[in-house]
């Protein structure tokens, strides 16, 4: 450790600049998990919130838009039916897009033909009335701010449900079941709920998409911290050399460089880290962000343990050094 501190001491320009490009990806990283998370949770959450622990499609296909299941299906599997549509929801000649849920028993409150339980991002109050398709409905309670596909959820009864998704009668879209898969499918392809979120129109596509680039940036910084330390390392080849040849051991000089990588590491990581979450918390006022211990904490342990694996494979080098080849050498 003296020597690492002695050479960050000495050349702090490289090691500052060093420092710097370590707090900027780290900082990217931080934010890119909490949009990520934050996007997830606009997309799934009132699926992920459901009461149950399967959700049974009407096909093999894990699809909400394409599933279908019948009152028999769900009556014999002993589940609970909800369908799912999107519409729009219009008030005083403003519309906005909306995720429909009917269902007489999963709703967050009991609530009659007519009747509306609806997000509080829609702006709306208990005693409001609005007009989803043709028809106009009255607001009886504020449910959980959930959301499907990008849009608010607004929860009607399973009829009401049938006549704004123009479906047959006796039908929904899955079927939501509780404890462990039924015996018997009677036709459904049951799955856990992360299972299902596949089946959520662009989730696969956008989530997979924002974690290749999180995927990429933690590997970008293993190959910056990499290069740094072995440039480094060749540049002080005739340091270690002399350092050698006055006994120090190579296991003694690997921990030093390492050392030496875990203080950048740390204090970019940490200074990337706060700036994050500082950040992130003005973020999530304005658009869907997630601030927790997943998307902070976790990026920054994750971002210090791949540049330990940078640094390690650059200064194993140190242990090749031989002092009167080097010392040679930079006559």
């Amino acid at each position: 450790m003296f020597i690492a501190l002695r050479d960050i001491s000495f050349a702090k320009g490289r090691f500052t600049l060093m420092g710097s490009v370590v707090a900027l990806i780290t900082l990217l990283v931080v934010l890119l998990s909490g949009l990520t998370s934050g996007l997830a949770g606009e997309n799934v959450s009132a699926v992920e919130n459901l009461k149950g622990d399967l959700i049974a499609f009407g096909s093999e296909k894990i699809s909400f838009s394409d599933s279908t299941v019948t009152a028999a299906q769900w009556t014999g599997l002993g589940g609970q039916a909800l369908g799912i549509t999107q519409t729009r929801l219009t008030r005083d000649d403003a519309n906005q897009a909306v995720a429909v849920f009917g269902s007489d028993t999963l709703a967050p409150v009991r609530q009659r033909d007519g009747e509306l339980i609806v997000s509080p991002d829609l702006g709306l109050a208990a005693g409001d009335t609005v007009t989803l398709g043709d028809r106009p409905y009255r607001i009886t309670a504020i449910g959980p701010e959930d959301s499907y596909g990008h849009t608010p959820v607004v929860w009607t009864t399973l009829a009401d449900w049938q006549r704004l998704a123009h479906a047959k009668p006796d039908t929904a879209t899955v079927v939501v079941l509780s404890g462990d898969a039924p015996e018997r499918t009677l036709g459904t392809h049951p799955v856990s709920k992360r299972e299902s979120l596949a089946g959520i129109g662009s989730y696969t596509s956008e989530n997979g998409s924002l974690m290749m680039m999180q995927g990429f940036l933690f590997a970008i910084s293993a190959l910056v911290i990499g290069a740094f330390f072995t440039v480094w390392t060749v540049q002080r080849q005739g340091d270690i050399a002399i350092m050698k040849a006055l006994g120090a051991s190579s296991g003694y000089l690997m921990r030093d460089a390492l050392s030496q990588a875990l203080i950048v590491l740390m204090v970019g990581g940490g200074i990337g880290g706060a700036a994050g979450l500082g950040i992130g918390a003005l973020a999530e006022r304005v658009m869907p962000f997630v601030v927790d211990v997943s998307t902070t904490f976790v990026p920054v342990l994750a971002m210090i343990a791949l540049g330990m694996a940078g640094a390690v494979l650059a200064v194993r080098r140190i242990t090749s050094v031989d002092p009167l080849i080097a010392l040679g050498s930079a006559r």
